[in-house]
């Protein structure tokens, strides 16, 4: 080890650490850990919207691809894909069980049969009236200040910026 290699208080070396960075005395305790947290979190919180979303027949990834499509109406699979962050592949089955419930129709492109395009029916532009109630429902279940969500939302959409770009390597 040299000087100049980062070291934990407990001597453990952080090679990949920036230098000045403390890691704390047990870098690997599962309750530092952001991926612990963000998983926890995640699964917390979606299991809070289960009942709201079951009268509507959603689940949690069907309702944020009908948040997408209430945002924009009609959109192409691979623009919805890019909306919601989640592979085509993905996408596929989810889309296939909205419309067959009635809340969307696929058609494919006349001028490229590569494209396919999402839109809403009256079905699906009416159950938005039913979701609207949704947010403001789990801020309450939360019990915690909106000030509080806004912040945590904007601090999570930094960290999905910052895991993009390592990710990317930009």
């Amino acid at each position: 080890m040299t000087p100049t290699e980062p070291v934990a208080p407990t001597g453990h070396r952080n090679a990949d650490s920036q230098p000045g960075v403390d890691l704390g005395e047990d870098p690997l305790a599962l309750d530092r850990q952001v991926c612990f947290a963000l998983s926890v979190a995640s699964r917390s919180v979606i299991a809070l919207y289960r009942p709201l979303l079951e009268p509507l027949n959603l689940t949690h990834p069907q309702y944020l691809v009908m948040l997408a499509l209430w945002e924009s109406d009609p959109r192409s699979v691979k623009d919805l894909s890019h909306t919601v962050q989640a592979e085509p592949a993905t996408l596929s089955p989810l889309l296939k069980r909205l419309e067959s419930v009635g809340y969307l129709t696929r058609s494919r492109s006349s001028g490229d049969e590569r494209l396919v395009t999402v839109s809403l029916t009256p079905a699906g532009r009416e159950l938005r009236a039913e979701a609207e109630k949704i947010p403001q429902r789990i801020v309450e279940r939360l019990g915690m200040p909106l000030e509080d969500l806004e912040s945590l939302n904007t601090a999570l959409r930094e960290v999905m910026a910052a895991a993009q770009r390592a990710k990317t390597g930009s």
